[in-house]
This record gives C-alpha cells, sequence and structure tokens, in this order.
C-alpha cells in the first residue's frame, strides 16, 4: 500500500533525524500544525476514551475517502496525533482498516518513545476511527 503524500513528507522527515532530541522536535512541531478542533466539536460524543489526556475525533468521508482532525491537550500527544492523521486521512474504509499503527510508528523511529499509556491511547484513537468508518 503506497502512504499519503502527506504521510510520506513525514516519514522523510523523521528519517533525517539523527538522535530523540530531534525527533521530540520535529513531533512538537507537526503537534503545532494540528489544526484546532472548534469547541462546538469538544463534546463528549466526540471524545476518544482511552486516553490520558483528553482527545477528541472527528471524521467525515468525503468521495469515499476519509478525512479526519482532532485535538488534544497534551502536546506530545498533539504530535503522535498529527502524525497519524496524515497516514490515515485520505484512506478508504478497506484502506484504514488495514493501517498497521505500530508498523508506522516504528518506521517514524517513535515507537520506543512509546509507553503503554500513549501506545493504548493512540490505539483508542484508531479503534474509534474504525468504529466512524464501519
Amino acid at each position: 500500500m503506497t502512504l499519503p503524500a502527506d504521510a510520506q513528507a513525514a516519514l522523510d522527515s523523521f528519517e533525517h533525524c539523527t538522535g530523540w532530541e530531534q525527533r521530540a522536535r520535529l513531533l512538537m512541531q507537526w503537534g503545532q500544525r494540528l489544526p484546532e478542533l472548534s469547541e462546538a466539536d469538544k463534546t463528549d460524543a466526540n471524545r476518544v476514551h482511552g486516553c490520558e489526556s483528553q482527545m477528541w475525533l472527528v471524521g467525515k468521508q468525503v468521495d469515499g475517502q476519509w478525512q479526519f482532525a482532532a485535538s488534544s491537550e497534551a502536546r506530545l500527544i498533539r504530535g503522535l496525533v498529527a502524525l497519524l492523521l496524515v497516514r490515515v486521512n485520505g484512506l478508504t474504509t478497506q484502506e484504514l482498516l488495514q493501517v498497521d499503527l505500530p508498523g508506522w510508528f516504528e518506521q517514524l523511529g517513535l515507537s520506543r518513545q512509546l509507553s503503554p499509556s500513549r501506545s493504548n491511547g493512540l490505539n483508542a484513537v484508531l479503534v474509534r476511527m474504525r468504529e466512524l468508518a464501519a
């Protein structure tokens, strides 16, 4: 499966990082690019449960392709979610169901920095995306 263009750009930028500090800085930059959700979208219905920090996710299908938006108060999580969104936005439902989340963060060189609670939170986001797509 070919990566969406934004995901490939993310992968290229992370491949040039030489250590964790560079990756962490890049992760924060990705998080800053994440558009803020409106207060109207920050409802309990859009809340992702299973995340330690508050997280909201909205998604809609446009011409057969999924477009998601998310928001979190935690800076590191915002970065991780931004990287998840570039991986899944523009996918069809079938492609979305096949996304290998651990593999994606492994490719980015970030999997070692994912604590169990962060991994669980990101998995909860992916599960929520798949629920919306079902």
